[in-house]
């Protein structure tokens, strides 16, 4: 084991939270916490669907950092929740620049992990001039190969977990499991959708990290709207192939060699493997790239925390 050297910052609450419309139907949750004037940073969850937590808050010196968290289109605390119309890669791109214009910010930080990740690297290849850094953790391109793992060929590993998923559906559809869980998921009848979407979010949770992670209360007292919610947002995008399955984002990322970049990854990553993080350094001569030998995907493993905390330490030093 690698000793940690940095850990979360201690809890703290936002200073400003609203609701922003960025479309007819779409207003995103955002919150700002730390010091108003400081170094502006945003954070993009992962998912597709997930949303905002407390503890994201923490990766990031308050003192230093206006440390700004929004929850993505259908997505936490923004309405209507669960709602897939119009909610794709380039609207939610779209969507951080309206928040960063609408916050009257220049330039800022860009921190995401997983899906988090897609969207951190097609945003600042839209807007480059808008992206002063970015801290890229779990890296996801939405690569048919990366894809296919996730649904599929992680049975290898996790034979169990890929079992739970198919048992839950008949063995009829059992060769296509993304199409059986989306009829079921977009289903009018919430108990349907429920037990759908409980069982298609358990699947990705019970592979998230190298050692099993305890189930926390919390953890089996979500809201069903809210597992109903993150289950379709992410069914949507998986079956859109994130609305970037077209694009080669290794290739377009060679346009950010200006921009400060740190990679983080761990080993043994189920959800989202290490090449994919291997292949994006490779074509980002200046980053800073750290595989994490003791981590699965988790940004809550110790290792992967302590290396997340002590790039945005880093950023803060080059930036003081």
């Amino acid at each position: 084991m690698i000793a940690a050297t940095f850990s979360l910052f201690p809890e703290i609450d936002p200073f400003h939270s609203e609701h922003l419309n960025v479309s007819e139907k779409h207003a995103i949750y955002y919150e700002e916490c730390g010091n108003p004037d400081g170094y502006p940073v945003v954070f993009l969850h992962g998912g597709p669907g997930s949303g905002c937590n407390p503890n994201q808050r923490r990766f990031f010196d308050p003192a230093f950092y206006r440390i700004i968290l929004l929850d993505q289109r259908g997505c936490g605390r923004s309405t209507p929740l669960g709602c897939t119309d119009d909610n794709n890669t380039d609207a939610l791109v779209k969507d951080i620049e309206t928040l960063k214009d609408h916050l009257n910010i220049k330039s800022w930080l860009v921190f995401g992990g997983s899906w988090g990740s897609t969207l951190a690297l097609t945003y600042a290849i839209k807007y480059p001039a808008s992206t002063s850094g970015l801290i890229l953790r779990g890296i996801f391109l939405s690569r048919e190969s990366e894809l296919n793992w996730f649904l599929g060929e992680v049975r290898h590993f996790f034979p169990e977990c890929w079992e739970k998923l198919l048992s839950f559906i008949p063995a009829t559809e059992q060769s296509n499991p993304l199409s059986a869980y989306a009829s079921r998921v977009f289903s009018d009848d919430i108990n349907i959708a429920g037990a759908a979407a409980v069982q298609w979010n358990a699947f990705e949770s019970n592979i998230m990290s190298l050692l099993p992670r305890p189930i926390t209360a919390n953890q089996t007292n979500t809201p069903i709207a809210i597992e109903i919610a993150r289950a379709k947002v992410q069914i949507h995008y998986i079956l859109n192939e994130c609305f970037v399955g077209q694009r080669d984002l290794i290739e377009e990322a060679k346009k950010l060699s200006e921009i400060p970049t740190t990679i983080i990854q761990g080993r043994y990553d189920m959800v989202c493997p290490p090449i994919s993080a291997w292949e994006l350094k490779n074509v980002l001569p200046q980053a800073k790239f750290e595989i994490i030998p003791d981590a699965g995907h988790s940004a809550m493993e110790v290792g992967v925390t302590s290396a997340l905390i002590e790039a945005t330490e880093a950023f803060k030093k080059s930036h003081h």
